[in-house]
C-alpha cells in the first residue's frame, strides 16, 4: 500500500470521531444529532494551543503588516459563510457572527477602534456602528401631532453577516533566531462594511466602507477555538477559526506596513493604479520571505 493510501486510511478513520456532525451515524432521532457523550466532553480538549514565550533577545528582525481578507475570493469564502442561518444548525456560523455574539455576551472584551488599540470600545459604541434607527414620514408626522412616535413607525437595520465585505488584520512577522525561523503573529482582526444607514437608503450608491471595529485576536482566541469553520476538502474535519487565522489559510493583500513615513499605506504612494498597489503589495511579501532564506545563505 503507497504512502498516499496509508494517510487516507488514517483520516478517514479519524474522521469518525469528527465534530461536524457529532453523533450523526448513532443518533435514532433527529435532535440526537449534535449531542456529545459524557465521553467525548471529557475527552475534548477544545481549548487554544498557548502562544509560547518568545524573548525579546530573541527576535532578530521584525516588521508590522496590514492586511485586506477580500471575502469575493473563494479561498475566503470560509470566513464569509454561512449568511443564511435558518435552515442549519447552530454550530455553523460566520467569523462576523461569532465575533459580534461574544462581544455581546463578554467573552470578548478587548475592542478597540483603530489597529492601533489606543481607544478602547465598549457594546454601546458596537451597536451604534453596527444598527441604524430611522423614522418615517408618518411617524414625523405622528410626532408633530403627539410628541410620541409608535414602534411601527420605526425602521431599523442591522448589518449581518452578509453585508460583510473583507476583513482587515494587523500581524507581527519576526525571525526567531533561537528556532532559526521565520513566524507570524495575527495581532488584530476588523470587519470592513458599508454602514448600517446604506441599507436604509440603498438608492444612495454611497461606498462608505468603514471598519467597524479591532479585536485584539489574543483576547478572542478562547471564542474562535469553540467555533468551527467549514473544510471543503473534509467535512467530518472542521477547523476551529483560531487555527484557520494562526495557520493563514486564507488569501491576503498587504495594504500597509509599518515604515518611516509613520505607516503609510501602499494606497498612499501608488494611487489610483490597482496593478501597481497589487505588485507592491507582492514586494513587501516577497521581501518578508526572503528574510529567512538569506538567514541559510553564507
Amino acid at each position: 500500500m503507497s504512502f498516499r493510501n496509508v494517510v487516507l486510511c488514517i483520516m478517514s478513520l479519524v474522521g469518525i470521531s469528527a465534530s461536524a456532525q457529532i453523533n450523526i451515524l448513532n443518533a435514532k432521532t433527529p435532535d440526537e444529532i449534535g449531542v456529545k457523550t459524557e465521553a467525548q466532553i471529557a475527552y475534548d480538549n477544545d481549548g487554544p494551543l498557548p502562544y509560547g514565550y518568545i524573548d525579546e533577545r530573541d527576535v532578530l528582525w521584525s516588521k508590522t503588516t496590514w492586511e485586506i481578507i477580500d471575502l469575493d475570493e473563494r479561498v475566503n469564502f470560509p470566513l464569509y459563510y454561512p449568511i443564511d442561518t435558518n435552515n442549519i444548525g447552530a454550530d455553523r456560523r460566520s467569523l462576523y457572527d461569532v465575533l459580534v455574539k461574544n462581544i455581546k455576551n463578554g467573552d470578548i472584551d478587548q475592542v478597540y477602534a483603530d489597529s492601533y488599540f489606543t481607544e478602547k470600545r465598549t457594546l454601546k459604541d458596537i451597536e451604534a456602528s453596527l444598527v441604524y434607527s430611522d423614522t418615517t414620514d408618518l411617524g414625523v408626522e405622528q410626532y408633530n401631532a403627539e410628541g410620541r412616535v409608535d414602534p411601527e413607525y420605526i425602521r431599523r437595520f442591522t448589518l449581518d453577516a452578509g453585508d460583510i465585505e473583507e476583513w482587515r488584520i494587523r500581524g507581527y512577522w519576526y525571525l526567531d533566531k533561537r528556532q532559526g525561523e521565520l513566524r507570524y503573529r495575527l495581532l488584530g482582526i476588523c470587519p470592513v462594511a458599508n454602514e448600517a444607514r446604506s441599507k436604509a437608503y440603498p438608492d444612495d450608491g454611497v461606498d462608505a466602507k468603514v471598519e467597524l471595529f479591532w479585536v485584539w485576536f489574543p483576547s478572542a482566541r478562547e471564542a474562535l477555538t469553540k467555533s468551527m469553520a467549514f473544510n471543503r476538502k473534509n467535512t467530518s474535519q472542521p477547523i476551529s477559526y483560531d487555527h484557520l487565522l494562526n495557520s493563514r489559510r486564507f488569501s491576503a493583500v498587504v495594504y500597509k506596513e509599518d515604515n518611516v513615513q509613520g505607516d503609510r499605506g501602499v494606497a498612499d504612494y501608488i494611487s489610483d493604479n490597482a496593478l501597481m498597489q497589487l505588485l507592491e503589495s507582492d514586494r513587501i511579501k516577497e521581501q518578508i520571505r526572503n528574510i529567512e532564506i538569506d538567514l541559510w545563505n553564507y
